[in-house]
């Protein structure tokens, strides 16, 4: 009990009381609700404080008088409870979107860094040149161009929802001629009808200004116009939208940074190899070679696991690709796993890739699918965990959890898009470990862009082989006259027809009219639904040409290659995507004979006006290898729903596709101007002398109150988000702290959030408030513009260096820590917005 009293003399009995002041202070700083990330662990040391020297290990130990504990309402109100709410919640989020990532030092993060750049580089000329090309512009101009997203108002239609970057969201009433102001010469004017008004602006300034209100579904409609009078709103969902592109650019960075910390050997060049590419029977085109020489230099010089995106037409050669691929990693004793959408592409792949490694016995070639017996399935999951297989093609059973492989090397995605959400986010688990080869005609908005902006890199085989010649695609109403002529036109020269319907009901009807129409002639339904051997018989027999037409939903969409089928029809192509259309026309035409493809709608009057731009997105993109395109004609007729996950939709409703889509790019391409460099937790100085006294009865509760002292500075000193447990921990053991134990927790916190924000020291002069950091004033501004608090994004300003405050009147020690807190975890919530390497 001596030891008890000497420490009572030491610290005082209760904390002092916060007053009129306190009060005043709590309206002026209110306390926000920013979100928080997990920062990556990060070491320095950490210092003792001085409740470590008075402590006596033969105190007497009591418990906790009831008016030292809190009602677990007043713990979850009070400041740290709210910021480790915070962060948990925002570490929750996106750890169920991706595990955290390593620490990286800062040496490394400028090398990858200066990677993601160049690339991003490369994906943007590229893309450039793509829209030169289509606007008839010369390469070199395409190269001086800056990329944008802006609107031709000659393109745009009245009724047409557009996006002024400096007013906001209108509608577009037309192009007039009018006489300003200074002079007689009528000039042309765009005319924007908004919530209180008309605006209108010359043509030139309004081509600088405007782009398309475009939204991630199939309304383009705004919840409401902005207005002329106050364009503070607007200013206000821009900027939303802006910190919104921001938070995107640096989870794609960790990601792509994550993926570029994994290692794996580089696999050896061989002869092999070089003797497996000469049994192709084709001379390769041009965009091919570059297709293989990239896949291979990823695969032979890179130590980072592959997750490059192979972009070409139907019957391009893709798949070639993947062989040259699977070669080079299977003949060094691992696995590989080919992944399609549908059991008819599965046998494809299969039968192909079967024929293809004919030569190598000691290669075994499996095929898993849904229609394989119990017995069959339990073989195939043994074989493949004990490595008797080495090439496994199926379908999305291959993602199960029972599939367990062995020494799995490289995954092959053939047409991504045609997977559900669960399955994509499986084969996104794959990218960590294993090289990853995906395939596609059509690719998803999200990977084409990932692609152009150099978070994953790409191969665009756009040169089609030299026998092709370009489908011819006519677009109808519905008759049974038409649809007679076009199959009895194919039939005559010897081919077969493809007929689909977007499902199966309805297929028996179409039987019963053909087989009335062409009675000599064998007719076959093809569907989903079938039984495998059914199903697999079929399509043998409509290869062979024992069938000549075939009825049969979309599950012919991807891959079926059947060199005499030159005619394809579709009926209700309305029900159809684009991307799917585009897929289902590429079934035909690929021999060298001239394939039509017969798409027919009920009637025009019927149709959504996405119904109508998708057909005429088709009918123009006539071409071969205009994939690519159709791809970003896709994006723009439908949106891209959730390219990152559903938190974007809103904020990409905030300013429209193509004003998010302009503000991704400029924010990519200032990527290292984005970043805030932490500093050593105990590099980070607090010239605020504030040592609270603790009450002797809440040193007399805990149970070694040495070693609590000290794992608090040791979850400090390592990361915020082991301090936060350390203080939940704390208080489910002891209750709620005394006052004076949670000014000592702030001044921890307040150390920790300095340290990850770059600050080196916080100190106090009179009202004024400074804090010297090593953050540039770009990265101070992103900060104050995604802050979530007005008062403290107005109060802050960056001088020399330095970010200062300067408050209304000169505060004792123990408010100021709690208005430094409150601030630093606004500025702290920020750190979503910024690469923090």
């Amino acid at each position: 009990m001596a030891a008890a009293a000497k420490a009572s003399l030491f610290f005082s009995s209760s904390p002092a009381p916060e007053g009129f002041l306190t009060t005043r202070l709590c309206k002026l700083f209110p306390t926000q609700k920013p979100s928080f990330p997990a920062p990556a662990p990060a070491s320095s040391s950490f210092s003792s404080i001085t409740l470590s020297k008075v402590l006596n290990a033969d105190a007497v130990y009591t418990k906790l008088p009831p008016r030292l504990r809190t009602a677990r309402q007043e713990q979850e109100r009070d400041a740290i409870s709210l910021l480790n709410e915070r962060i948990r919640r925002e570490h929750a989020k996106r750890d169920q979107s991706h595990p955290l990532r390593p620490a990286m030092d800062s040496e490394e993060a400028d090398k990858y860094i200066q990677l993601v750049k160049e690339q991003q580089q490369r994906g943007l000329q590229k893309l450039k040149g793509d829209r030169a090309r289509q606007a008839g512009v010369g390469a070199d101009d395409a190269a001086r161009a800056t990329f944008s997203y802006k609107v031709d108002p000659y393109t745009l239609r009245s009724g047409d929802y557009v996006v002024h970057r400096k007013v906001g969201i209108g509608r577009f009433v037309g192009i007039k001629f009018d006489v300003p102001k200074d002079s007689k010469e009528p000039i042309e004017y765009v005319f924007i009808e908004y919530a209180d008004g008309m605006a209108k602006l010359p043509v030139k300034q309004a081509s600088r200004l405007l782009y398309r209100y475009n939204l991630p579904n199939e309304t383009k409609k705004p919840r409401t116009l902005s207005k002329l009078s106050d364009t503070s709103a607007w200013e206000r969902r821009r900027m939303k939208g802006k910190v919104a592109v921001q938070k995107m650019v640096v989870d794609l960075m960790e990601l792509y940074l994550h993926r570029l910390k994994q290692k794996r050997p580089p696999y050896p060049k061989t002869p092999a190899m070089a003797e497996f590419s000469s049994q192709f029977p084709f001379e390769p085109t041009p965009d091919q070679k570059q297709a293989f020489i990239d896949v291979e230099r990823d695969l032979t010089e890179r130590e980072n696991p592959m997750d490059r995106l192979i972009c070409g037409d139907v019957g391009f050669g893709k798949t070639e690709v993947a062989l040259r691929a699977i070669f080079c990693v299977v003949s060094t004793g691992k696995q590989a796993m080919v992944l399609a959408p549908t059991i008819v592409l599965a046998k494809q792949h299969f039968d192909v890739i079967s024929e293809r490694f004919s030569r190598y016995p000691n290669i075994k070639i499996g095929l898993l699918s849904r229609f394989q017996t119990k017995s069959e399935k339990e073989e195939y999951l043994s074989m493949i965990k004990d490595g008797r297989v080495d090439i496994i093609v199926g379908t999305h059973s291959l993602l199960g959890d029972r599939v367990e492989y062995n020494n799995l090397g490289l995954l092959v995605v053939d047409e991504e898009q045609r997977f559900g959400v669960k399955q994509k986010e499986k084969i996104a688990s794959f990218k960590t470990s294993v090289d990853v080869l995906t395939l596609s005609a059509t690719p998803i908005p999200r990977t084409l862009y990932l692609a152009l902006t150099g978070f994953r890199d790409a191969s665009l085989i756009s040169t089609p082989p030299p026998e092709r010649v370009p489908i011819r695609t006519h677009l109808s109403a519905y008759s049974k006259n038409k649809v007679i002529t076009a199959i009895k036109h194919e039939l005559d020269r010897g081919g077969r027809v493809f007929y689909v319907l977007p499902r199966i009901k309805g297929l028996e009807d179409v039987m019963e009219f053909l087989e009335q129409a062409f009675p000599h002639v064998e007719i076959a339904i093809a569907h989903g639904k079938q039984y495998s051997k059914q199903l697999e018989e079929t399509m043998e027999r409509f290869a062979r040409g024992d069938i000549r037409i075939l009825i049969c939903t979309n599950i012919v969409e991807s891959g079926l290659d059947i060199q005499n089928a030159n005619t394809i029809i579709i009926q209700d192509v309305q029900q159809f995507g684009l991307a799917q259309l585009y897929q289902l026309r590429g079934r035909v035409g690929r021999a060298d004979k001239e394939a039509h493809a017969h798409l027919f709608y009920p009637d025009k009057s019927l149709l959504s006006d996405h119904a109508l731009e998708r057909l005429a997105a088709l009918e123009e993109c006539c071409e071969l290898g205009q994939g690519f395109q159709l791809a970003e004609r896709d994006m723009a007729i439908r949106g891209f729903g959730n390219i990152f996950g559903e938190q974007q939709t809103g904020d990409v409703g905030n300013v429209g596709i193509d004003l998010f889509f302009e503000m991704l790019f400029e924010s990519l391409s200032k990527v290292d101007e984005h970043r805030v460099i932490s500093v050593p937790y105990h590099a980070m100085k607090l010239d605020i002398n504030i040592n609270p006294h603790l009450p002797s009865e809440y040193i007399n509760h805990l149970e070694n109150p040495m070693q609590i002292i000290n794992g608090a500075e040791t979850a400090a000193e390592k990361d915020i988000f082991s301090l936060m447990q350390f203080t939940e921990n704390l208080r489910r053991q002891y209750g709620k702290e005394p006052y004076s134990m949670e000014i000592l927790l702030k001044k921890l916190y307040v150390r920790r959030m300095a340290a990850d924000l770059g600050i080196t020291s916080i100190y106090a002069s009179g009202k004024m408030v400074g804090m010297k950091t090593n953050m540039s004033k770009k990265v101070f501004k992103l900060i104050t513009d995604s802050a979530t608090s007005d008062v403290h994004q107005n109060s802050l300003i960056f001088e020399d260096g330095q970010i200062k405050a300067e408050l209304l009147l000169e505060l004792p020690k123990e408010q100021l820590l709690n208005w430094i807190f409150q601030c630093l975890a606004e500025l702290y919530s920020s750190l979503p917005t910024l690469i923090k390497y």
